[in-house]
């Protein structure tokens, strides 16, 4: 189950709740009874780390951890996109002697 930090506009009250996902967000303080109690918007309690992941998932732009390039999930080189791809200009025809 979910924490949920709350906090109360009138009287400052701020406290976590353990909730079900499907419970219904609280609306009352429990210090001053009115219904200015709100739920908070707060940062996600977990990371996603290690090798499971492919390289362009979660890209920390050059610092060490994570998932490295030489785990063989990374996307081809460009040499290999251009000997796939047509020539841009057609070849000219061959002329027979």
């Amino acid at each position: 189950m979910p924490i949920y930090a709350y906090r109360c506009s009138a009287c400052g009250h701020a406290q976590d709740v353990l909730q079900k996902m499907s419970d219904a967000p609280l609306t009352v303080c429990p210090e001053c009874g009115q219904s200015t109690y709100t739920k908070q918007v707060t940062a996600a309690g977990f990371q996603l780390k290690g090798s499971g992941w492919y390289v362009t998932d979660f890209r920390n732009n050059g610092s060490s951890g994570g998932a490295s390039s030489s785990s063989g999930t990374s996307a081809p080189t460009t040499a290999a996109k251009t000997e796939s791809t047509p020539a841009a200009a057609p070849a000219a025809p061959a002329t027979t002697s």
